[in-house]
């Protein structure tokens, strides 16, 4: 059920304030950066200030998105209005906050959503973050523009990895045909976001794919911080790795380890329809989706590994099984 006290408080606020600064979270995705420029690009178009803010940046591969060349790592000074989009904990924007201060205005769709702000438009049954903009732009005041469409088309196109994630719906579609009307090139965007890959990514997977396990409906996978300098990758994620084994046949549930600097491993879970592993990636202190969901764990390869795939066979309700060839290298 939509929540029309929120919908209509957000479009309020975002009319009434000259300045505004947009933030989500760390190690940005496309639905993070293009939500973040697509409602930037628009409110500037209205003739507000604008800070558009990732902590990290953007990462190379994401600066096809419009607007990403006026993304700021930290914000210049005040704004009217503070908002974090498209991130479920206040942590996870990688900035402090001051607990009496909280943001103005929380838009998200993330079922692990925490509510931290004054306003909070989250609306988990909606495939993207960027595709409850497009439902909301224009009835707040704000034309969609080409520019604003294209960075909304690839948060929508990304988060549902090509419109065939287990919570797509019809409205979904609806809304990437409005913004292929308002001007986003959808060919262009799906290549852009989905298909291309730099010879870095390519020799990254290679590494990952090595070392793959399967066990009782689990498949997954492991990268080191070794491997990204071996293959000169500057990222700190897994190059979309999880996605690609999230394909396997006969996988129930897909799970990628990445060994991050100061004693920290990224963990990236998958799911096929029916299984929620967002209660795993919440109790590990992250969040996401029942089919999508991610962590960053505190140890060692080895000790988060054993931690989590503890954790997840039981989610299956399969043990662990002991083998020699699973330990990390």
């Amino acid at each position: 059920m939509k929540n029309e006290a929120a919908i209509q408080a957000a479009g309020a606020m975002l009319r009434g304030a000259n300045s505004v600064m947009l933030v989500s979270h760390i190690r940005p995705d496309q639905d993070a950066l293009g939500s973040v420029t697509g409602l930037g690009l628009a409110l500037q178009d209205a003739g507000k200030q604008v800070q558009m803010v990732l902590a990290d940046g953007v990462p190379a591969a994401l600066r096809f998105i419009e607007g990403s060349r006026q993304v700021l790592r930290a914000p210049t000074g005040e704004a009217d209005l503070r908002v974090v989009l498209d991130c479920s904990d206040l942590k996870r924007t990688g900035m402090e906050w001051d607990s009496d201060s909280p943001p103005d205005l929380n838009i998200d769709h993330h079922i692990t959503n925490l509510n931290f702000a004054r306003v909070n438009l989250v609306e988990p049954e909606t495939v993207a973050t960027a595709a409850i903009l497009v439902e909301y732009l224009e009835q707040w005041g704000f034309p969609i523009t080409q520019p604003v469409a294209s960075a909304l088309l690839a948060g929508l196109v990304a988060d549902t990895l090509g419109f065939r994630t287990s919570n797509m719906n019809p409205r979904a579609l609806e809304l990437a045909a409005l913004l292929m009307q308002k001007g986003a090139d959808l060919p262009a965007i799906y290549d852009q976001a989905l298909v291309r890959r730099s010879f870095d990514d390519a020799r990254l997977w290679a590494m990952g794919l090595s070392r793959l396990q399967r066990q009782n409906g689990l498949v997954w996978a492991w990268l080191t911080l070794d491997d990204k300098i071996k293959v000169n990758y500057s990222g700190n994620d897994d190059a979309d790795l999880i996605n690609y084994i999230a394909s396997i046949e006969d996988s129930s549930i897909s799970v990628m380890f990445v060994e991050q600097k100061e004693g920290n491993v990224k963990v990236s879970w998958r799911a096929q329809p029916g299984i929620d592993i967002s209660s795993i990636a919440l109790r590990f202190g992250g969040g996401g989706h029942p089919a999508a969901a991610g962590a960053m764990i505190a140890g060692t390869m080895e000790d988060v590994q054993e931690q989590v795939l503890t954790e997840t066979f039981a989610l299956l309700n399969k043990p662990m099984e002991v083998q020699g060839d699973v330990t990390p290298s």
